[in-house]
């Protein structure tokens, strides 16, 4: 599939330690997306971060190792199928139980296409 001009960010503001049926929420993200035919999703993890109902700032820093560290899921694809899986990050949200941010934003697509396969 390829895929270019104006397309929408998705961005999933998350903790590490939300979870769906003790599995990660951004794993479960990542595939639902994949079975819903979204161009491609990306998680960063983040080092340092709060959210809306945190008392403490989370940090990977040595001496306040956090097991909570923000975890942000992008997703970029066209408008419809953005918004098409805004039900599916609700429904899973409400399945942790858990707090987070979810943002659109505007993305030029300059470029996305599958890659040549080589003999790897």
């Amino acid at each position: 599939m390829k895929l270019s001009g104006e397309g929408k960010l998705l961005r999933i503001f998350l903790g590490e330690s939300d979870k769906v049926e003790h599995r990660p929420l951004y794993e479960i993200i990542v595939e639902r997306a994949k079975k819903a035919g979204l161009a491609g999703a990306t998680v960063l993890r983040g080092i340092e971060g709060f959210g809306a109902d945190s008392r403490v700032i989370h940090t990977a820093k040595i001496l306040r190792l956090s097991e909570d560290l923000p975890i942000v899921v992008e997703l970029v694809d066209t408008e419809e199928n953005v918004k098409g899986f805004l039900p599916t990050v609700d429904e899973l949200f409400e399945r942790a139980g858990c707090g987070g941010m979810v943002t659109i934003e505007r993305a030029e697509i300059i470029h996305y296409s599958p890659g040549k396969k080589t003999g790897r």
